[in-house]
């Protein structure tokens, strides 16, 4: 697996550049204690009825899994960055269930960058990512652009 280096600013964005990172093992008890408070279905809460379930044993909540994503996307390369927030997110697709004792971990592609037309400080960068689980497996995977700023503006 590869690590990111810092990509402080908008300009350090390379249309296709595919980076993999991070290590985040998902636990029981995060599980649980995540879904009491915002997913509280039974196949979040409860092991029988996870396994009962169409999930086949306790699994994340698909809004679990989008925390973790961020939580790894900050540890890996916004932190630092001149990231300035984001408009939204364009899909996210949750493809197998996540279990504790799940290792996870990234892969970003960069699927294009761009100057913003009416603000020129500022570029917006469009990624996929796919969060993996140990066996390489895409557990979930998510696109959205990302605003950073520039470092010199449009014409200056």
């Amino acid at each position: 697996m590869t690590t990111t280096r810092p990509y402080p600013a908008f300009e350090d964005f390379v249309p296709g550049e595919i980076t993999t990172f991070g290590a985040y093992e998902v636990t029981r008890e995060e599980v649980i204690d995540f879904a009491s408070q915002f997913d509280p279905q039974p196949f979040h809460l409860d092991e029988e009825a996870g396994r009962a379930s169409m999930l086949g044993g306790l699994a994340a909540s698909g809004w679990h899994s989008c925390a973790i994503l961020m939580r790894m996307m900050f540890d890996g390369f916004m932190n630092g960055s001149t990231s300035i927030g984001s408009p939204g997110i364009d899909e996210v697709r949750w493809l197998k269930p996540v279990f504790p004792g799940d290792v996870l971990s990234v892969r970003r592609e960069i699927l294009d960058a761009r100057p913003s037309a009416s603000k020129p400080d500022r570029g917006v960068v469009r990624f996929r990512f796919q969060l993996m689980n140990q066996k390489g497996e895409v557990v979930m995977e998510q696109t959205n652009p990302i605003f950073f700023a520039r470092r010199q503006s449009a014409g200056a």
